[in-house]
């Protein structure tokens, strides 16, 4: 019920208009859907009608004809708490206090019916502030209920009951994503060893031709020339070890490679409300890539934990994150870390571990 209300007045104040007689009486299930009576709509800020006997879904405000959308988050409120308890909050209109919420309502219901009925305006939650508390709390273990959409009626029947079973045949199962990042293996081309192949069947080819007319000349000079022509011979197969040193180059500028390490870190901006929600430690682990300047080229979850609202909050925060580059021979290269999230009431901490490079 909540969230089809919520985004219904959503829809409301952000085209200028205030409900202003939001109480359980005109919330509706028609169908499928959660509808609001759409009676009496006000323009945000223009005086409305006095009501001769004003009742505790009536903001305090509202005595003094005003009507905001402030005045909608106070009839909220109230609806809440009726909706949980069967009766709505305990009230009197004529002290300074603040209605009284049961601490038999679970979290963060409680905390939000709190928040909707400050007496004080200004100190009123918003519509946005309450979406917050209830994605913040919302498990991705357990099913989610399926949001249904709300439109307006011009009928007014009281069906709190009907509209508590719709949401119940509304439950749908959110299926669990899995994000798979397999870097590629590198390639090895040895393209050294047909060059040094190629020109040993071609060096002696030519060779034995000359050998051949030489004996013919005269016996006591052709033999001098003849083993001249034989001494570069032996030579090609020299550069045949060059094409090893490289190898053991490579060798070595391996074994002189260095380890990454964290520069800079951004926590997440968890807010108060939120954090607030958090029963015990909530956990959140993120896999980037570090490109060879330090920044990150990119993020994927690897455990999105309890909560996609602290997921998704980690995950914007570790694409800030600056690092010293991984090297290898002297030279930057990329690299791959792991950084899990814990989030609890008090605070948010982060660990790093470099996986690769």
């Amino acid at each position: 019920m909540l969230d089809a209300v919520l985004d219904a007045l959503s829809y409301l104040h952000g085209k200028g208009f205030v409900h202003g007689h939001l109480k359980p009486a005109n919330i509706m299930a028609v169908g499928d859907r959660l509808k609001i009576a759409s009676d009496g709509l006000h323009l945000a800020g223009e005086p409305g009608k006095g009501s001769l006997a004003p009742s505790v879904y009536d903001a305090p405000e509202r005595a003094t004809g005003t009507i905001s959308a402030a005045a909608d988050v106070w009839s909220l409120g109230v609806t809440l708490v009726e909706a949980l308890t069967q009766h709505p909050p305990v009230w009197d209109r004529s002290t300074d206090g603040e209605p009284i919420v049961p601490e038999s309502i679970p979290q963060p219901f409680a905390a939000i019916a709190r928040e909707c009925l400050r007496s004080d305006p200004a100190r009123r939650c918003t519509l946005g502030d309450v979406k917050a508390a209830l994605e913040a709390a919302r498990p991705l273990s357990v099913p989610a209920g399926k949001p249904v959409k709300a439109l307006f009626a011009k009928r007014n029947v009281p069906a709190i009951i009907a509209a508590a079973l719709v949401v119940f045949a509304a439950i749908a199962v959110l299926m669990p994503r899995s994000h798979q990042t397999q870097p590629p293996l590198p390639t090895e081309e040895q393209q050294p060893e047909p060059a040094i192949i190629a020109p040993q069947p071609h060096s002696p080819a030519p060779e034995p031709p000359p050998p051949a007319p030489q004996p013919q000349s005269p016996a006591p000079e052709p033999p001098p020339p003849a083993p001249q022509p034989q001494s570069p011979a032996p030579e090609p197969p020299s550069p045949a070890p060059q094409p090893q040193s490289p190898v053991t180059e490579t060798q070595s500028s391996t074994a002189a490679a260095l380890n990454g390490a964290v520069a800079e870190r951004v926590l997440p901006d968890v807010p108060r409300k939120a954090s607030e929600t958090i029963r015990g430690t909530v956990k959140v682990s993120i896999r980037v890539t570090v490109d060879p300047s330090g920044s990150v080229s990119s993020a994927t979850l690897d455990s999105l934990g309890a909560s996609k609202y602290f997921a998704k909050l980690a995950l914007e925060a570790a694409q800030h994150w600056k690092f010293k580059p991984a090297q290898v021979d002297a030279q930057a290269v990329s690299s791959a870390w792991m950084l899990e999230f814990q989030f609890t009431q008090t605070g948010t901490r982060v660990t790093p571990v470099e996986v690769s490079r």
